[in-house]
């Protein structure tokens, strides 16, 4: 299984951005797949998520600026990412799990596959 984030850049505040997380070897729609992000420094923290069955979960501070999507038929999960802030700068990861639970999916350890991270970095 292999996960492969991209989409990042650099972006002036305001602005936005795409990413991407493309599977192989497994079908994403059967996973719980979750977007993170790290800043230098900080931990990892959850960004997005998709449940089973379609439902979507977001951070308190990121809902209203990010959506997370997918595409099926492309094995591909999505993050929208609008107005854009500094604060936002940060390498972002997607990652997978079949096995996890509803209360876990905002943490990290939970998630048994993971991309190789995507740098968004936001510029004032």
């Amino acid at each position: 299984v292999q996960l492969q984030a991209s989409g990042g850049g650099l972006v002036q505040a305001g602005g936005s951005l795409r990413l991407s997380c493309v599977a192989s070897g497994r079908t994403f729609s059967r996973d719980v797949v979750g977007w993170f992000r790290q800043a230098p420094g900080k931990e990892r923290e959850f960004v997005a998520a998709f449940w089973r069955g379609g439902a979507t979960y977001y951070a308190d501070s990121k809902k209203g600026r990010f959506t997370i999507s997918r595409d099926n038929a492309k094995n591909t999960v999505y993050l929208q990412m609008n107005s854009l802030k500094p604060k936002d700068t940060a390498v972002y990861y997607c990652a997978s799990d079949r096995s996890i639970i509803l209360s876990s999916i905002t943490s990290p350890q939970y998630y048994s596959y993971w991309g190789q991270g995507t740098q968004v970095t936001v510029s004032s």
